[in-house]
């Protein structure tokens, strides 16, 4: 396979796991990460496991679109082609709403949203350029469906993701091109999350080492989402097997979440 999949915030945790992931399945990856290190960091991983080219490495900020134009002229020199994209940058700060300042409020909108946008601008102009039928995948969130106490910028961010996947899947339809989100349940194990437990256990009034069980015991099918349930998902509608569905949210919360 000579696709190519270019993974914005793939130098680390969530985004890096589906580089590799990616690469094992025969796409060259553009490993793209606002630090630069860990982008070529996890590029030279995967073409040491898969063979020089299978990767390269990439610093951008998503929110800038100085950036991001840069971004996908580098990718263009370097790759020639662009069959998929997965937005996999997200930033998390959690406070009661009288506490939440307008700049983490704000920067959860750039980097969860307005990064998005400015990603799939670009990149859906190469798609279309070269007649390319392709993926655009966000890594969205369950709060993109339902609010999340003391998360008002993520969840609103979020949410917007929905409305501007589908939007994007309307207006790239033509071109043959689809466009999803994935709302992924808790990564209870993933950083970000895990960063977040002093929070959590704040405003829940647990102790810390408890969270992670509360999270659990509200999962119909007892356990949280791991990065390779996201990946096996990811797969399928990046195929051609998915090539009659577009504009969709899909739910990756072990059936906490259901419409």
């Amino acid at each position: 396979m000579s696709q190519v999949a270019v993974v914005i915030g793939g130098g680390q945790t969530l985004g890096a796991f589906l580089c590799r992931g990616l690469a094992a399945e025969g796409y060259r990856v553009a490993v793209v990460d606002i630090q630069s290190d860990k982008a070529t960091h996890i590029a030279q991983e995967i073409n040491a496991e898969f063979g020089e080219g299978s990767a390269w490495g990439f610093g951008s900020d998503a929110t800038s679109e100085a950036s991001v134009e840069a971004l996908a002229r580098g990718v263009d020199e370097i790759f020639g082609r662009v069959d998929l994209l997965i937005y996999s940058a997200g930033i998390a700060k959690a406070a009661f709403i009288s506490d939440f300042t307008l700049g983490d409020f704000d920067r959860s909108l750039q980097v969860n949203l307005v990064g998005y946008f400015l990603c799939a601008r670009e990149f859906s102009r190469l798609m279309i350029r070269d007649g390319i039928k392709g993926r655009i995948i966000q890594i969205n969130s369950k709060s993109g469906k339902v609010g999340s106490k003391h998360n008002s910028g993520y969840s609103a961010a979020k949410f917007g993701g929905v409305g501007l996947t589908q939007s994007l899947a309307l207006d790239l339809a033509e071109y043959g091109i689809t466009v999803h989100a994935l709302m992924l349940g808790n990564l209870l194990k993933s950083p970000m999350f895990q960063s977040l437990l002093p929070q959590y256990a704040a405003k829940l009034g647990l102790r810390a080492d408890e969270v992670e069980q509360y999270y659990v015991d509200k999962v119909p099918l007892k356990r949280g989402c791991d990065y390779q349930d996201v990946l096996d998902v990811l797969l399928f509608y990046a195929s051609p097997k998915a090539s009659y569905c577009t504009g969709q949210s899909i739910n990756i919360t072990g059936g906490q979440v259901m419409f």
